[in-house]
């Protein structure tokens, strides 16, 4: 190849090049870093899920540990009030690890359970023997359910280490507590939140694009390199 056109060509598509990266999109931020609801920690980011675990896991024990003591006086099976024992002492352990917690990343958590734990524990109240086991099985079943699949989902993806260690010893412990309850034998399965359904499979395996040059612009930009490189071909060859 001739020296000037390989010099010309060269030039050309440093340009293309350089084109190209000024029309590129800036790769998207983290949504923690522009959302509101989101400080920086020196442990990370803390967000609203992180915040919303602490507090859940704390209105947990405001009620669950009060229940699991009151098995010892109201509970008709022995294995009901042995259940409750281990649950109301576990939950304490854990109520002292999340005001830590809370202390550490300056958030604020209830000091008294909400209207429907209150309720629950006012049920609870006015029953005895048998009729205080189902109850006492039913609530703390569904309840330890539902905070299952938070605390799991925080623990998956959130970007603060002290969360994520709190979360790893929220989920042990709830999940053992799944355990004991079911292990009673009065846990009716059919009466629990059916699993919510699953979201439609992509179909694509590659995905939707989520951020860099849209896919018309990058053919635009070869196509814009292909015709410089010609026209640059041409005029070396045959110069005015």
């Amino acid at each position: 190849m001739d020296i000037r056109l390989a010099r010309t060509a060269a030039l050309a598509a440093v340009a293309v090049l350089a084109a190209a990266v000024a029309l590129t999109s800036p790769p998207a931020a983290h949504a923690e870093e522009t959302d509101p609801g989101w400080t920086v920690t020196e442990f990370g980011p803390l967000g609203p899920a992180d915040r919303d675990l602490l507090v859940r896991v704390r209105l947990a024990g405001l009620w669950e540990s009060p229940a699991g003591k009151q098995a010892q006086d109201r509970a008709r099976s022995e294995k009901v009030r042995e259940i409750g024992h281990h649950i109301s002492t576990e939950h304490i352990a854990l109520d002292a690890e999340v005001l830590k917690v809370a202390a550490q990343l300056q958030v604020a958590v209830p000091d008294r359970p909400n209207a429907e734990q209150q309720g629950w524990l006012d049920e609870l109240n006015g029953l005895r023997g048998e009729a205080w086991d189902n109850v006492f099985i039913a609530r703390l079943r569904v309840a330890h359910g539902k905070v299952f699949s938070i605390v799991a989902a925080v623990r998956a993806g959130t970007r603060n280490e002290v969360i994520r260690e709190f979360a790893q010893k929220a989920v042990t412990i709830v999940m053992r507590h799944m355990t004991y309850l079911e292990s009673t034998g009065l846990v009716d399965y059919g009466a629990l939140p059916a699993p919510p359904t699953p979201a439609a499979a992509p179909n694509s395996a590659a995905g939707p694009r989520t951020g860099g040059t849209p896919e018309p612009m990058i053919w635009l930009i070869l196509a814009t390199s292909l015709g410089v490189g010609a026209v640059t071909a041409a005029r070396v060859r045959h110069p005015r």
